[in-house]
């Protein structure tokens, strides 16, 4: 038998481990180089490198404990049943839950403790929290939980997270102090608990019942204010000047649309069940096969090469992290989308009315057929001798047309931009919907660091020279053209993941978007890049010339202009993007992106 690794020591004994803590002889661990999640009794912990570098051990056992307490601690049905359906509710809901089962485990172990304190820390060097400006910034659930471990435990929060907690702290413990302190009482009784964290979400008033009067009055001001689609039923709720981003920040679930919108609500079912079913057939389940291909659509010759496809991968957003993990930052990303949309809703709301006062249609009077015009029979019934008069529908000139953002993930976008492209495709996306125009929004970074896999393989081969590009790329589709906003809308909140922003290799990500597009339908093709950067890969450049990704680029863009139907559009934050693209903007602050956005697909249409 094989004397087995270092790492392969350390993941049995870490297996061994969660069985004892959990109580659970079944209990599977496995590493990632993703999320850690639990599903069931089978862990992913993070991988550390194969030297076992202490900090890296820490955290692989720190979620490892954590994983194994909520086996013991924690019941699932239990949990569901008192869960808000807020958004943000239920964030603030799940942290403290995850709290209370943490603490329960550190007050009993001191080992225990160590991992849960060192993991904890290495999670908040990069949560939101960290990065937070203002108050508003601050993610409530990251908040509140740390003020409950505090409680629970009497273990400070870490460091790099007091800034931030202490911009919040005051608002809490004044609206909800009382109910914190109840909350050491009951940390045994997960029932009792959850009452007490349902008392204090109510506190906070991040539960339905203690905002619907403010609702009611914030609605009151929209419809005497200068947005008045609101009252065109559930799709009038989209169209008000950032209601629904408020209700949903606020906590207005999304199944709430009744009563005037519950036509439209069927069909939207009814289209997402249809879409259900297509997702299973792949990304291309329901493009069209194209028998004769034009030019544009065969694979241009680069003088480019990836080292190896291997390890690339196309992964859909709900792929990436677990349902829990979702609504969490779907949750922070609404609290951001509460103090940022409204100027650029506005400016949508101005597109969607150039877009509809183009598909306006128009009749042809006075025709020898067609459609009867009733409005001209009284003539005919004062003076009998006149002809019947007949009309005909002038078709409009708006093409059928699908727009595809495409965004970079990279770890320069992180913080504000990247919050501020994740708004504003949200913002988009919902717009042109409204429209009739399909939208896909799509993102790109890569899966390491410092070259990932393909690196480790290229070393293994003896370092060939100038291998091409050297490292796994990680492309993401956040919402699929087909795929309704309503339902796409919690992927959106992934952008959000600190872990989650890399490298970029912008070149091969255009071409990846600009094939999707020209296997569609759709008369019309329209590709947005949104970037703030040149391509970057450590990696690459390090074996490769230093102008190897963004000559690339330079090939891919000018291909796809001078070559291909997709009208192709750039924007730049703080970065030039017009010496790449012949129809490019640049910003200097990502909070001009949303205008810019609109602004630019208006001219879009306009020149149409």
């Amino acid at each position: 038998m094989a004397e087995q690794t270092p790492l392969e020591r350390f993941k049995a004994v870490l297996t061994g481990t969660a069985r004892a803590i959990a109580q659970e002889p079944e209990v599977e661990l496995a590493f990632t180089a993703d999320a850690p999640v639990q599903a069931g009794k089978n862990l992913r912990v993070p991988m550390p490198a194969r030297s076992l570098p202490p900090e890296q051990v820490a955290e692989a056992r720190g979620f490892a404990d954590a994983f194994a307490l909520k086996l013991r601690h924690h019941d699932a049905a239990l949990h569901v049943r008192h869960a808000p359906s807020e958004p943000v509710a239920r964030a603030v809901f799940d942290a403290v839950e995850q709290a209370r089962v943490e603490a329960l485990g550190s007050r009993a172990m001191a080992g225990v403790r160590a991992n849960l304190a060192d993991a904890l820390a290495m999670r908040m060097r990069s949560d939101p929290i960290t990065r937070a400006r203002s108050r508003e910034e601050v993610p409530l659930s990251t908040a509140v939980a740390l003020l409950v471990r505090e409680r629970l435990t009497g273990d400070a929060p870490p460091e790099a997270a007091l800034p931030g907690l202490s911009m919040i702290r005051g608002w809490i413990e004044e609206k909800a102090g009382a109910d914190l302190d109840a909350l050491a009482l009951l940390s045994d009784d997960q029932a009792g608990f959850q009452k007490l964290a349902t008392q204090l979400l109510e506190d906070l008033e991040l539960t339905e019942g203690q905002i619907e009067p403010d609702q009611a009055d914030e609605g009151g001001e929209e419809e005497e204010g200068q947005e008045p689609e609101e009252s065109d039923g559930a799709e009038g709720e989209d169209e008000s000047s950032g209601a629904e981003g408020q209700m949903e920040a606020r906590g207005e679930p999304d199944t709430g649309d009744t009563g005037e919108g519950e036509e439209d609500a069927g069909d939207e079912q009814m289209a997402s069940d249809m879409e259900g079913e297509a997702d299973g057939e792949g990304d291309d389940g329901m493009m069209p096969v194209r028998p004769n291909r034009p030019n544009y659509d065969l694979t241009p010759d680069f003088e480019y090469k990836p080292w190896t496809v291997q390890f690339d991968e196309v992964v859909e957003a709900t792929d990436l992290c677990d349902e829990e993990e979702l609504n969490r930052l779907r949750a922070y990303l609404d609290q951001q989308l509460v103090h940022f949309q409204g100027a650029v809703t506005k400016l949508a709301n101005r597109l969607q009315r150039r877009l509809m006062a183009q598909q306006n249609r128009s009749w042809d009077f006075d025709q020898e057929e067609g459609l009867l015009d009733a409005a001209r029979l009284a003539r005919v019934v004062i003076n009998p001798t006149h002809s019947l008069s007949y009309k005909i529908e002038r078709d409009t000139d708006f093409r059928d047309t699908v727009v595809t953002l495409l965004i970079d993930n990279s770890g320069s976008m992180r913080g504000r931009p990247i919050s501020i492209a994740a708004i504003s495709a949200d913002i988009m996306a919902r717009t042109l919907e409204r429209c009739g125009v399909k939208t896909e929004i799509l993102g790109f970074t890569t899966r390491a660091w410092k070259g990932g896999q393909s690196r480790e393989n290229w070393l293994a081969a003896g370092r060939p020279p100038m291998p091409g590009r050297l490292n796994d790329l990680r492309h993401i589709v956040y919402k699929k053209a087909d795929e309704p906003w309503r339902r796409a809308r919690r992927s959106l909140g992934l952008m959000m993941r600190e872990g989650l922003l890399k490298e970029n290799i912008d070149g091969e990500a255009l071409l990846w978007a600009h094939n999707r597009l020209v296997n569609r339908s759709e008369e019309r093709r329209i590709l947005m890049v949104i970037s703030d950067g040149a391509p970057v890969d450590d990696s690459t450049l390090s074996v490769n010339s230093g102008a190897y990704l963004e000559r690339h680029l330079r090939q891919v863009i000018h291909w796809i202009e001078n070559r291909s139907p997709v009208e192709l559009i750039a924007i730049g934050i703080g970065h030039d993007v017009t010496r790449y693209y012949q129809k490019a903007v640049t910003i200097m602050d990502a909070e001009q992106l949303g205008g810019t956005m609109v602004e630019q697909l208006a001219a879009l249409f306009d020149t149409d």
